[in-house]
């Protein structure tokens, strides 16, 4: 049976330069084990399927698949799923928001000027990292545990790490082994320079040891440097960079503390799949 699929590339304003995600449209037929071959077959960090939506308030469904297991919660595949449901011609109660169901709960999703922008959901662990997870991530970054400025866990749902480094140069210099935990590391860049830091992400979750653009950790990041106050917000993280990518995500904090995480998003593969 075909169903409409679209691939977004998220966090760009440059087709091919952001984080691909596929996104299969009014897949209620589809099971389980469907998804999850489907996904494995792409072969992208995410593919996610849009169903009709169960909870009370939510214009839409979507389950978020890895090659290897279904997610709670992903960042770009949510900004994705959103500009594919919207590209479709999907209309949400609310003209001014879009909410999304998935199985970490509802998120809201709206416009702004810089793209489509989530509501980061709140951490679902958080606070120092035990010694010998401190220790366990410095060796799969191939780094000395004093290299490490600060680290503490930013988990919103995949499960991130967050590892400060001095500069955002250090970010990119790092050769990161095999892991076996979600690790976000980011850097600051100089005063005055376009993007306020540099973030990687490497997840064992993924197909490849490195995650282009990652809005759940770019959510996490937010609010763990947001609340300790090392960067204030509106700012621009740039993520993708050792990659060849060149992904730029905008993260805002509204008047009631709320963190927001959006860019661009761009359709770049229109068509039906048969599954």
């Amino acid at each position: 049976m075909p169903y409409q699929l679209r691939q977004v590339d998220v966090f760009t304003d440059t087709p091919y330069l952001g984080n691909p995600v596929a996104v299969v449209l009014g897949a209620d037929g589809l099971s389980t084990e469907q998804m999850q071959l489907f996904a494995r077959w792409t072969n992208l960090s995410e593919t996610t399927f849009v169903l009709a939506p169960r909870a009370a308030g939510a214009d839409y469904l979507v389950r978020i698949f890895t090659p290897a297991s279904e997610l709670p919660f992903a960042g770009h595949p949510t900004l994705g799923t959103c500009h594919a449901w919207l590209d479709a011609g999907g209309r949400a109660a609310d003209p001014d928001a879009v909410v999304q169901e998935c199985a970490a709960g509802l998120v809201t999703v709206r416009r702004t000027d810089t793209g489509l922008a989530f509501a980061a959901p709140p951490l679902v662990r958080s606070g120092p990292v035990e010694e010998s997870v401190a220790e366990r991530v410095a060796r799969a970054l191939n780094m000395a545990r004093s290299d490490i400025v600060d680290i503490a866990w930013a988990d919103n749902g995949p499960g991130w790490v967050a590892v400060l480094l001095d500069s955002a140069e250090a970010v990119l210099k790092l050769r990161a082994g095999a892991v076996d935990t979600d690790i976000g590391v980011v850097g600051f860049y100089p005063d005055g320079s376009p993007e306020a830091l540099e973030v990687r992400a490497f997840s064992p979750k993924i197909t490849s040891v490195e995650d282009p653009v990652t809005g759940s950790l770019n959510a996490s990041l937010g609010q763990w440097l947001l609340g300790s106050g090392r960067v204030t917000a509106p700012y621009v993280a740039s993520q993708g960079t050792a990659m060849g990518r060149r992904g730029r995500v905008h993260v805002s904090r509204d008047a009631d503390g709320q963190v927001w995480v959006g860019g661009g998003t761009i359709t770049c593969v229109s068509g039906t799949v048969a599954l």
